[in-house]
């Protein structure tokens, strides 16, 4: 294997997630999604049209809710997103002794932005980007391509996608067996993705595709066949059509099924998050058992050994190549 120190002494690995409020606070949520909610990437519509409503209309009565949902999943050093974030930059240092790893944020802080900003100030010359996004979609990925793109005086790279990578892969194989092994087996599987307007998938994001692919490839790795597993996006935003199915229609129709012990798995997020930890382990669990049944949620791969060792093996493959 080459020694990546010997090749880059003057890069640096950025582990790059969406982002989160800094308190779960209506101010501290209101800020947050003033900034994402402003990237053109995420929401499309003329600034003159869209500015005037998300400003007039959904911060006002939006950010205040979010909070209490934040609030119900807040770890006593922060937003889980941001500490398992972290923990995970710290966890893929170990692996990475001789090339420095750090994290950072599209939206929020450690902005993206000026962590390149500082890196470049403290000598780094080479950046190596690596959305925490294992499938690559023009309302993420490219977002931080964005970024990376703007960064002056630093020569830089990105890591599009790793849906398919064969550690990332078994690493979330292996974390839904031991979550079986230790429990036992739920009736059917259930891979969760964040949603997509269905508009961007038609023309041409590759999103859902590589969602398909890589919940496919786990299941192979798991010995399971089509009967036992299923694939859905939750998430949704306004009114305009989302990818299907959607994951609270789709656990109604396992209920409606027979089926009574589900095993949910979230692996379009790298650690746990809002959109995990309280819509699909809290909100999608109460509903699913209002319906007679339980929902056993797969925590993500957050730090652990294995995800720190895949992403790390990724990182280096992308330093050995370039030249």
């Amino acid at each position: 294997m080459t020694d990546v120190s010997r090749l880059c002494p003057d890069t640096a690995v950025v582990l790059v997630n969406l982002g989160t409020p800094a308190a779960a606070t209506a101010a501290a949520v209101r800020r947050y999604l003033a900034e994402f909610l402003s990237d053109r990437r995420v929401v499309s519509l003329p600034p003159w049209l869209w500015q005037p409503v998300l400003r007039g209309v959904i911060l006002p009565l939006r950010s205040a809710r979010v909070a209490r949902k934040y609030a119900s999943i807040w770890l006593a050093d922060g937003s889980p997103l941001a500490v398992y974030t972290r923990r995970l930059a710290e966890a893929v240092q170990r692996e990475l002794p001789d090339v420095r790893v750090v994290d950072a944020m599209r939206y929020g802080e450690p902005s993206f932005a000026r962590t390149l900003e500082r890196l470049r100030a403290d000598g780094v010359r080479r950046v190596l980007a690596l959305p925490l996004y294992p499938q690559y979609s023009t309302s993420t990925t490219a977002s931080v391509g964005d970024v990376l793109a703007r960064a002056g005086g630093l020569s830089t790279r990105m890591v599009d996608d790793y849906h398919r990578d064969p550690g990332w892969v078994g690493a979330v194989a292996r974390s839904i067996r031991e979550h079986r092994e230790a429990r036992g087996a739920g009736d059917h599987l259930l891979f969760s993705f964040h949603g997509l307007p269905q508009r961007l998938a038609d023309a041409g994001d590759p999103y859902p595709l590589q969602c398909e692919a890589g919940a496919r490839a786990i299941a192979a790795a798991l010995g399971l066949d089509d009967a036992q597993w299923s694939l859905s996006y939750q998430s949704r935003f306004g009114r305009e059509r989302w990818l299907e199915p959607a994951t609270d229609a789709t656990l109604d129709a396992l209920a409606g099924q027979g089926i009574r012990r589900v095993d949910v798995i979230a692996p379009g997020f790298a650690v746990d998050c809002l959109e995990t930890l309280e819509e699909v382990a809290m909100m999608l669990a109460e509903r699913f058992a209002e319906r007679g049944g339980t929902l056993r949620y797969i925590p993500c791969l957050n730090d652990s050994p294995a995800h720190a060792r895949a992403l790390a093996a990724i990182a280096r493959r992308e330093l050995d190549g370039w030249r």
